[in-house]
Protein backbone atom coordinates (compact mmCIF):
# COMPACT_ATOMS: atom_id res chain seq x y z
CA UNK A 1 0.00 0.00 0.00
CA UNK A 2 1.03 3.56 -1.10
CA UNK A 3 0.76 6.29 0.98
CA UNK A 4 1.02 9.90 -0.28
CA UNK A 5 1.06 12.98 1.70
CA UNK A 6 0.47 16.01 0.86
CA UNK A 7 0.20 19.19 3.39
CA UNK A 8 0.24 23.04 2.95
CA UNK A 9 -1.07 26.61 4.24
CA UNK A 10 -4.55 27.94 3.01
CA UNK A 11 -5.21 28.66 -1.04
CA UNK A 12 -2.54 26.48 -2.06
CA UNK A 13 -4.56 24.44 -3.63
CA UNK A 14 -3.57 21.16 -1.81
CA UNK A 15 -7.19 19.88 -1.78
CA UNK A 16 -8.11 19.84 -5.95
CA UNK A 17 -4.68 18.62 -6.51
CA UNK A 18 -4.43 15.45 -3.95
CA UNK A 19 -7.99 14.63 -4.73
CA UNK A 20 -6.82 14.45 -8.83
CA UNK A 21 -4.43 12.13 -7.90
CA UNK A 22 -6.08 9.81 -6.29
CA UNK A 23 -8.37 9.90 -8.50
CA UNK A 24 -5.45 9.27 -11.43
CA UNK A 25 -3.68 6.21 -9.16
CA UNK A 26 -7.18 4.44 -8.33
CA UNK A 27 -6.26 5.63 -4.58
CA UNK A 28 -8.54 6.48 -2.01
CA UNK A 29 -8.40 10.28 -0.46
CA UNK A 30 -8.58 11.77 2.85
CA UNK A 31 -9.07 15.14 3.57
CA UNK A 32 -8.07 15.83 7.22
CA UNK A 33 -8.96 19.07 7.67
CA UNK A 34 -12.80 17.85 7.05
CA UNK A 35 -12.57 16.48 10.12
CA UNK A 36 -11.20 18.84 12.05
CA UNK A 37 -14.09 21.23 10.51
CA UNK A 38 -16.84 18.65 11.28
CA UNK A 39 -15.86 17.96 14.96
CA UNK A 40 -15.84 21.90 15.14
CA UNK A 41 -19.60 21.99 13.62
CA UNK A 42 -20.04 19.55 16.36
CA UNK A 43 -19.01 21.45 18.90
CA UNK A 44 -20.35 25.06 17.91
CA UNK A 45 -23.80 23.08 17.11
CA UNK A 46 -23.63 21.81 20.94
CA UNK A 47 -22.14 24.66 22.58
CA UNK A 48 -19.09 23.33 23.71
CA UNK A 49 -16.02 25.31 24.71
CA UNK A 50 -14.38 23.49 27.24
CA UNK A 51 -11.23 21.51 26.35
CA UNK A 52 -12.22 18.61 28.04
CA UNK A 53 -15.42 18.45 26.73
CA UNK A 54 -14.55 19.03 23.15
CA UNK A 55 -12.31 15.75 24.27
CA UNK A 56 -15.63 14.38 25.05
CA UNK A 57 -16.99 15.16 21.69
CA UNK A 58 -14.16 13.93 19.88
CA UNK A 59 -14.30 10.57 21.69
CA UNK A 60 -18.09 10.18 21.73
CA UNK A 61 -18.62 10.95 17.88
CA UNK A 62 -19.79 8.70 15.26
CA UNK A 63 -17.48 10.67 12.59
CA UNK A 64 -17.65 9.06 8.67
CA UNK A 65 -15.94 10.73 5.86
CA UNK A 66 -15.74 9.64 2.62
CA UNK A 67 -12.29 8.30 1.10
CA UNK A 68 -13.52 8.53 -2.48
CA UNK A 69 -12.02 11.03 -4.27
CA UNK A 70 -15.09 11.84 -5.93
CA UNK A 71 -16.99 12.50 -3.03
CA UNK A 72 -16.30 14.54 -0.16
CA UNK A 73 -19.13 13.23 1.95
CA UNK A 74 -18.96 13.76 5.99
CA UNK A 75 -21.64 12.58 8.41
CA UNK A 76 -21.55 13.63 12.26
CA UNK A 77 -23.63 11.30 14.02
CA UNK A 78 -25.95 10.33 11.01
CA UNK A 79 -26.03 14.23 10.02
CA UNK A 80 -24.74 14.95 6.45
CA UNK A 81 -22.41 18.29 7.60
CA UNK A 82 -20.98 18.20 4.03
CA UNK A 83 -22.08 21.29 3.18
CA UNK A 84 -22.29 22.61 6.46
CA UNK A 85 -18.29 22.81 7.60
CA UNK A 86 -17.40 24.68 4.99
CA UNK A 87 -19.20 27.79 6.39
CA UNK A 88 -16.93 30.57 7.37
CA UNK A 89 -18.09 30.45 10.99
CA UNK A 90 -16.36 26.66 11.31
CA UNK A 91 -13.55 27.67 9.36
CA UNK A 92 -13.16 30.64 12.07
CA UNK A 93 -13.28 27.35 14.71
CA UNK A 94 -11.36 25.04 14.17
CA UNK A 95 -8.61 25.93 16.39
CA UNK A 96 -11.47 25.12 19.12
CA UNK A 97 -10.35 21.67 18.64
CA UNK A 98 -7.59 21.65 16.60
CA UNK A 99 -5.72 23.25 19.46
CA UNK A 100 -6.80 20.99 21.81
CA UNK A 101 -3.74 18.08 22.43
CA UNK A 102 -5.80 14.81 23.42
CA UNK A 103 -8.73 16.30 20.74
CA UNK A 104 -5.67 16.17 18.13
CA UNK A 105 -4.01 12.94 19.23
CA UNK A 106 -7.38 11.06 19.06
CA UNK A 107 -8.23 12.32 15.69
CA UNK A 108 -4.50 11.51 14.48
CA UNK A 109 -5.33 7.54 15.45
CA UNK A 110 -8.43 7.92 13.67
CA UNK A 111 -7.10 9.61 10.65
CA UNK A 112 -4.17 6.27 10.94
CA UNK A 113 -6.83 4.07 10.76
CA UNK A 114 -8.33 5.19 7.99
CA UNK A 115 -5.20 5.52 5.76
CA UNK A 116 -4.15 1.62 7.00
CA UNK A 117 -6.98 0.27 6.17
CA UNK A 118 -7.06 2.07 2.57
CA UNK A 119 -5.81 -0.47 -0.81
CA UNK A 120 -4.38 0.11 -2.94
CA UNK A 121 -3.27 3.31 -1.56
CA UNK A 122 -4.37 6.52 -0.21
CA UNK A 123 -3.51 10.37 -0.75
CA UNK A 124 -3.72 12.22 2.27
CA UNK A 125 -3.59 15.96 2.65
CA UNK A 126 -3.73 18.35 5.36
CA UNK A 127 -1.42 20.07 8.00
CA UNK A 128 0.95 17.65 9.61
CA UNK A 129 0.38 14.97 6.84
CA UNK A 130 4.45 14.38 6.24
CA UNK A 131 5.21 15.23 9.88
CA UNK A 132 2.69 13.32 12.79
CA UNK A 133 0.48 11.34 10.92
CA UNK A 134 2.43 9.76 8.17
CA UNK A 135 5.76 10.82 9.02
CA UNK A 136 7.04 7.29 7.15
CA UNK A 137 5.10 7.81 4.14
CA UNK A 138 7.14 6.92 1.04
CA UNK A 139 5.86 10.69 -0.91
CA UNK A 140 5.73 13.20 1.33
CA UNK A 141 4.96 16.74 -0.14
CA UNK A 142 4.72 20.58 0.89
CA UNK A 143 2.76 22.23 -1.77
CA UNK A 144 3.44 26.10 -1.42
CA UNK A 145 2.93 29.08 -2.93
CA UNK A 146 3.19 33.14 -2.51
CA UNK A 147 0.87 34.55 -0.24
CA UNK A 148 -0.83 36.53 -3.25
CA UNK A 149 -1.60 33.90 -5.54
CA UNK A 150 -3.28 31.95 -2.48
CA UNK A 151 -5.29 34.46 -1.50
CA UNK A 152 -6.54 35.22 -5.30
CA UNK A 153 -7.00 31.98 -5.76
CA UNK A 154 -9.47 31.72 -2.57
CA UNK A 155 -11.34 34.73 -3.43
CA UNK A 156 -12.23 33.07 -6.89
CA UNK A 157 -13.13 29.85 -4.85
CA UNK A 158 -15.42 31.43 -2.35
CA UNK A 159 -16.32 34.75 -4.38
CA UNK A 160 -15.69 33.94 -7.75
CA UNK A 161 -13.27 36.59 -8.80
CA UNK A 162 -9.99 38.17 -7.47
CA UNK A 163 -10.94 41.20 -7.65
CA UNK A 164 -10.06 44.37 -5.31
CA UNK A 165 -12.89 43.77 -2.98
CA UNK A 166 -12.75 40.16 -3.29
CA UNK A 167 -9.17 39.61 -2.43
CA UNK A 168 -9.37 42.04 0.73
CA UNK A 169 -12.31 39.98 1.73
CA UNK A 170 -10.21 36.70 1.55
CA UNK A 171 -7.18 37.92 3.17
CA UNK A 172 -7.35 38.43 6.55
CA UNK A 173 -8.90 34.59 6.74
CA UNK A 174 -6.28 33.19 4.91
CA UNK A 175 -3.26 34.86 6.88
CA UNK A 176 -5.34 34.55 10.35
CA UNK A 177 -6.00 30.71 9.83
CA UNK A 178 -2.60 30.04 8.69
CA UNK A 179 -1.20 32.01 11.87
CA UNK A 180 -3.75 30.22 14.37
CA UNK A 181 -2.79 26.64 12.38
CA UNK A 182 1.15 27.27 12.93
CA UNK A 183 0.77 27.41 16.35
CA UNK A 184 -0.25 23.68 16.44
CA UNK A 185 1.56 22.34 13.24
CA UNK A 186 4.59 23.46 11.20
CA UNK A 187 2.84 23.48 7.83
CA UNK A 188 5.17 26.48 5.94
CA UNK A 189 8.40 24.87 5.92
CA UNK A 190 9.44 21.08 4.99
CA UNK A 191 10.53 18.78 7.16
CA UNK A 192 13.54 16.58 6.65
CA UNK A 193 12.98 14.37 3.50
CA UNK A 194 9.85 16.27 2.29
CA UNK A 195 9.69 17.82 -0.90
CA UNK A 196 8.96 21.28 -1.38
CA UNK A 197 6.53 21.95 -4.22
CA UNK A 198 5.83 25.45 -5.21
CA UNK A 199 2.76 26.09 -7.28
CA UNK A 200 3.17 29.66 -7.32
CA UNK A 201 3.63 29.67 -11.55
CA UNK A 202 2.71 26.46 -12.60
CA UNK A 203 -0.80 25.51 -13.19
CA UNK A 204 -3.31 22.89 -12.18
CA UNK A 205 -2.12 20.14 -14.47
CA UNK A 206 1.30 20.60 -14.36
CA UNK A 207 1.16 20.37 -10.06
CA UNK A 208 -0.51 16.77 -10.43
CA UNK A 209 1.95 15.87 -12.98
CA UNK A 210 4.84 16.70 -10.89
CA UNK A 211 2.83 15.14 -8.05
CA UNK A 212 3.03 11.97 -10.32
CA UNK A 213 6.42 11.79 -11.08
CA UNK A 214 6.87 11.98 -6.96
CA UNK A 215 5.52 8.58 -6.93
CA UNK A 216 6.70 6.90 -9.79
CA UNK A 217 10.17 7.55 -8.75
CA UNK A 218 9.00 6.41 -5.25
CA UNK A 219 7.72 3.47 -6.72
CA UNK A 220 11.13 2.62 -8.98
CA UNK A 221 13.21 2.84 -5.85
Amino acid sequence: MTVIGIDGPSGVGKSSVSREVAQRLGYGYLDTGAMYRAMAWLCLNRGVEDPQDVVEQVRGVDLEISTDPADRSVVVDGVDVTEEIRSEEVSQNVQLVSAVPEARADLIEMQRRIIARTTPGIVAEGRDITTVVAPDAPVRILMTAREDVRIARRATELHGGADAQSTAATRSQIADRDAKDSKTTSFLSAADGVTTLDTSDIDFPTVVEAVLDLVRKAEAK
